[in-house]
């Protein structure tokens, strides 16, 4: 039983294993479907995909659902774990045909393994360098058929010639409200949860969108209906889960409070830098301009300019701040 129970926890299981299984990103999956039923028909995989777009909403899930589609075994690695030509090599002679292989923050790659990365790409051959200085000799050697899917949440800092060399390039959104309530029900009969339609579309409204937060939430649901023996996940027990993780209604969590009041209240809503946002909450740039910053900006609670950063009317209210005549006119010339 409890091998069982460690089974369902496992984030693999809640992955869809087909494309027919996979919730939203429509456009996307008609591509991959035309590429996949073109791949097998041939029986040869000539092209290469490149996802991005936020993070969490699926760019590693379909990697996984294509290898499974080309009936191929799939190896995952990072642009940052990747350090020198050497450790793609020795990936590469490790993989057959029909193989994926998954890169994940493809723009994080050395530019020393890009390079090497290009004939692989084109050519399915591998380039190595034997010695050094005038003695120094190339030798060509094949690589597998294979399927390299790359991934990234930063399109702009790929190089133009890598991103070039990919035969799909594919933007993952984020999902739509019914899309999102269709992940929650699916995710929580696989966990196999029982829980009431409020539940759900309470969840699937602070879940930011994003089916990685929804699977977070539900799996801390699932305890909380363990421990306080809970028949079902209930209005009653997300109302009493969200509390416990400070979450409100729009899926804000503390952070993004305090970056949204920093702003509005520290600095009277006048327009302040990044810099200066990231010292006051004692936080890391990146943190602010890749977790905080883009949901913000998509529910319309601030906006970005290059004075800086203002808090919205419509976020003011979130806050229970005065929305006074000064800030909508700032709103309107920003």
């Amino acid at each position: 039983m409890k091998s069982k129970e460690k089974t369902v926890t496992d984030m693999s299981i809640l992955r869809p294993k087909t494309l027919k299984d996979y919730v939203g990103q429509a456009n996307v999956i008609k591509t991959l479907q035309l590429f996949l039923k073109a791949v097998k028909q041939r029986g040869d995989a000539t092209e290469h995909i490149l996802f991005y777009g936020p993070p969490g909403i699926g760019k590693t899930t379909l990697s996984y659902i294509i290898a499974n589609e080309l009936e191929g075994n799939i190896r995952v690695t990072s642009g940052a774990a990747i350090t020198k030509t050497g450790d793609l090599a020795a990936i590469l002679t490790n993989l057959k045909d029909q193989d994926v292989l998954f890169i994940d923050e493809i723009h994080r790659i050395p530019k020393p393994v890009e390079e090497m990365l290009y004939p692989v790409i084109e050519e399915f051959a591998l380039d190595i360098i034997i010695g050094k200085g005038p003695s120094a000799r190339t030798v060509r050697l094949p690589v597998p058929r294979i399927t390299i899917v790359g991934a990234t949440t930063k399109l702009a800092l790929l190089s133009a010639p890598l991103r070039d060399r990919f035969g799909l390039v594919l933007r993952l959104d984020y999902y739509t409200d019914s899309e999102m309530i269709e992940i929650v029900k699916r995710s929580a009969q696989i966990m196999n949860i029982p829980i009431s339609d409020k539940a759900v579309e309470e969840i699937a409204k602070r879940s930011r969108r994003t089916p990685r937060i929804t699977n977070r939430i539900l799996k801390r649901a699932r305890d909380l209906v363990q421990v306080d023996k809970h028949k079902t996940i209930d209005e009653n027990v997300v109302e009493k889960l969200f509390d416990m993780l400070e979450i409100d209604n729009y899926g804000l969590g503390d952070l993004d409070k305090q970056y949204l009041q920093v702003i509005a209240e520290k600095f009277q809503n006048s327009p302040v830098g990044v810099e200066t946002i990231s010292s006051a909450l004692s936080e890391d740039r990146r943190t602010i301009e890749e977790f905080i910053e883009p949901y913000l900006l998509r529910i319309g609670f601030i906006k970005k300019t290059t004075r800086g950063r203002i808090v919205t009317p419509k976020g003011c209210k979130h806050l229970n701040i005065k929305v006074t005549q000064e800030i909508i006119e700032q709103d309107k010339l920003i």
